[in-house]
């Protein structure tokens, strides 16, 4: 009997224990498992818990030794700081950010708002074999150019490491893609600086998560400061820099955009020198007006020189190209600079060429391989954009002679992308 007794007491005193134990343990145990649940798992819908229906927050004890539990819970908490990406911001649309401050409602912070995921696209039809074959053809001839061609130009033979770094500032990144755009001016660039720019969400910081490209200004699109380039990767990276940058030309989609050298010249003289553009009159009219013409001392300002009809003819503009003292004095102008010194495309292994002349059918094509059609679309081409009809007028008044110069000037950018040699405006 005395045994049976002192069996119970044995049994209630530890069933005593072990509830003592389990509250003792229960704010660490309990707590840290519906925290890490929470956070991890995410909200489930846009509505957010009030304030009074929060979740718990662990409060540090300074006086305990750290514990297992308390590891994992640092972890966590350095993981999602690390991950707080601009993915991860909200895309809350106008018509919420309006009520928000009709109301008077504070704003709260990013990450306490939930983003929806994407959905990719279904697509109902393939990608034709024609567009994968005319890519195959692009590339291979890029290929044959730069290794087994006897075609020689500067820069050809020389590695990536040789490149200065102020030459790769054509190169916008997108990291959060892992997307590299070579981007050529007067062949749609700003379109696709605006594609990149809604793909990395880089005017976020000013509260405007746009979706249209076209929404986006032309002030913030030439902005530099709204691009990720290489040449700013050398500068936040210094010596490293190089080697991280063939880290992302072995990963990234790289590609790029070109167009016939002589349109495009067409196109960057009639953006440039026919409309009232100050920078360019100071910096290339007022030097070309004094070493072609008889204007001697031209007008000072952009304004004065169009009121009294004085602008440099495309004449003047394809002299000033085919002038040495051009280059000796400043390189060229990105406008008219060679395709394949802005991009690079021996050293550089580019996953896809697109071409202006065939620019709706690339884009659709590149954004879809880029899996990125679910949040961008090109936008449509405009209808006063240079035609490859034009060169016979436009290049009328240029002499035979200087025509075939002018060609051995861009000789590369027309071999290297797939143009044909303007035989009837070379033999005139």
């Amino acid at each position: 009997m005395g045994k049976s007794r002192l069996f119970r007491i044995s049994l209630i005193l530890g069933s005593l224990f072990m509830i003592l134990l389990i509250i003792i343990y229960w704010d660490d145990v309990g707590a840290t498992h519906f925290y890490l649940h929470s956070t991890m798992s995410g909200p489930q819908s846009s509505h957010r818990p009030s304030e009074s229906h929060s979740v718990p927050k662990l409060k540090p004890d300074r006086d305990k030794e750290p514990t297992f539990l308390s590891d994992i819970d640092a972890f966590i908490n350095q993981f999602l700081e690390a991950t707080s990406e601009p993915s991860a911001l909200p895309r809350a649309d106008s018509s919420q950010r309006a009520s928000q401050e009709a109301s008077g409602e504070s704003k709260r912070p990013e990450e306490e708002r939930y983003v929806p995921p994407r959905t990719w696209k279904v697509h109902l039809t393939p990608i034709t074999l024609e567009r994968t074959q005319a890519q195959e053809r692009r590339k291979q001839l890029l290929q044959q150019i730069c290794h087994n061609s006897s075609l020689d130009f500067p820069g050809k033979n020389r590695t990536f490491d040789d490149i200065p770094n102020k030459e790769l500032d054509h190169l916008i990144v997108d990291d959060r893609h892992g997307i590299i755009y070579c981007y050529v001016p007067k062949v749609a660039c700003s379109n696709w600086k605006r594609i990149m720019i809604v793909l990395s969400e880089s005017l976020l910081n000013k509260g405007v998560p746009y979706q249209d490209p076209l929404d986006i200004s032309p002030e913030d699109v030439h902005n530099s400061s709204h691009h990720f380039t290489f040449n700013k990767f050398w500068k936040r990276y210094g010596k490293f820099s190089k080697h991280l940058m063939k880290i992302k030309l072995k990963k990234y989609t790289k590609f790029l955009f070109v167009r016939d050298p002589f349109v495009r010249l067409i196109s960057a003289y009639r953006n440039k020198f026919e409309q009232a553009n100050e920078d360019f009159y100071k910096d290339f009219s007022v030097v070309m007006l004094k070493r072609y013409t008889n204007h001697s001392d031209p007008p000072a300002s952009v304004v004065e020189a169009f009121a009294a009809g004085i602008r440099p003819s495309f004449s003047n503009f394809i002299q000033y190209l085919l002038d040495p003292q051009t280059e000796k004095e400043m390189p060229f102008n990105e406008h008219w600079k060679q395709m394949h010194r802005l991009c690079h495309p021996c050293q550089i292994n580019y996953d896809f060429v697109g071409k202006l002349e065939t620019l709706d059918e690339d884009a659709e094509y590149l954004l879809r391989l880029l899996r990125v059609d679910n949040i961008v679309q090109f936008p449509p081409g405009y209808r006063n954009r240079t035609d490859s009809s034009w060169e016979e007028d436009w290049f009328g008044s240029i002499p035979p002679q200087w025509r075939r110069e002018l060609y051995n000037l861009y000789e590369a950018d027309f071999t290297m992308f797939g143009y044909s040699r303007p035989e009837k405006l070379l033999h005139e």
